[in-house]
């Protein structure tokens, strides 16, 4: 992870770099938070569910389905760039996502199995990547962006909306 280059990765991604907890490698990273976060989101009361600390706010299961979908994304930018498509990979609006994800008529249990299968198909898809693959570069948001950079942002992105899920909404 310390041999990330700033030039692997769009600035606006350094904060999920930075909310890294350690130094483990991608796949070890992925497994891990695996665990991590479903624990952490199954302990959080019902009542907390659908629960936003302030109007036009995501609740916590829109938090969570955002964690999936945004995985979703990312995972796709890295199988593309991996397999050297150069195309460039267009952005993605959020809140857009959020709105039309309908969390609030899911139940916890399907979102965290939701989850979990993201995860395991992003971490077979890691697995499959050799060291000359994670270096690879491509274009996304139109900014560069290598598959490895991908690998951590994904595990920093969700570390980050556990914080501040813990400090705005617990």
């Amino acid at each position: 992870m310390n041999s990330i280059n700033t030039t692997e990765y769009n600035a606006y991604y350094k904060p999920y770099l930075d909310a890294l907890d350690n130094d483990l490698g991608i796949v070890e990273g992925l497994n891990q938070n695996l665990d991590t976060v479903v624990s952490f989101f199954s302990n959080i009361p019902v009542e907390k569910h659908n629960y936003a600390y302030d109007e036009g706010k995501w609740t916590i299961k829109d938090v969570l389905i955002h964690i999936i979908d945004t995985e979703r994304i990312f995972a796709y930018r890295a199988l593309r760039i991996a397999r050297e498509d150069k195309t460039p990979l267009a952005g993605f609006e959020q809140d857009d996502y959020v709105l039309h994800a309908f969390a609030e008529n899911r139940s916890m249990d399907s979102l965290l199995e939701e989850f979990g299968a993201v995860r395991r198909a992003t971490i077979t898809l890691f697995t499959t990547f050799n060291e000359q693959t994670l270096l690879r570069i491509g274009e996304a948001s139109g900014f560069p962006v290598s598959v490895r950079a991908i690998g951590y942002i994904i595990r920093g992105h969700e570390n980050h909306h556990v914080k501040i899920i813990k400090e705005r909404y617990l």
